[in-house]
């Protein structure tokens, strides 16, 4: 039997936002949206060329959880503490994402993997989203 990792699920408060948001800043290509039905419940798959994929859900009941400051904060909560995306240049990935409405987590700096880069950043949302080089 063959297991590998299939996607992240993130609960956002405006799915049509946050698709436009995950779609620019990680190159993403939204599938149709869907729906289940008898519930409120909405969601779009987004798909990366790599293979990596982002499920974004929406129910407009959902209320907000608790949000990490930080990667070390985040590390001290059970349940979901972030996704990580492998990427050439940390530094300017970092930048980049930035600029395109993420929030500043953590700047770039050595990983403790010898020779790596990391670096933290939030979506609109709060989620937070490492950004790892495997040099």
């Amino acid at each position: 039997m063959t297991t590998r990792f299939d996607h992240v699920g993130l609960c956002v408060p405006d799915l049509e936002a946050a698709t436009a948001w995950y779609a620019t800043a990680l190159a993403l290509t939204a599938a149709p949206v869907f729906a289940i039905p008898g519930t409120d419940l909405r969601g779009v798959m987004l798909l990366h060329d790599s293979g990596f994929r982002v499920e974004l859900l929406h129910r407009p009941s959902a209320r907000p959880g608790p949000a990490a400051d930080s990667p070390l904060e985040a590390a001290a909560t059970l349940g979901y503490g972030h996704m990580c995306l492998c990427v050439d240049d940390v530094d300017a990935e970092y930048a980049r994402l930035v600029r395109a409405g993420a929030g500043e987590s953590m700047p770039p700096r050595a990983a403790p993997r010898p020779g790596a880069r990391m670096a933290f950043v939030t979506d609109p949302y709060g989620n937070l989203i490492e950004l790892l080089d495997r040099k």
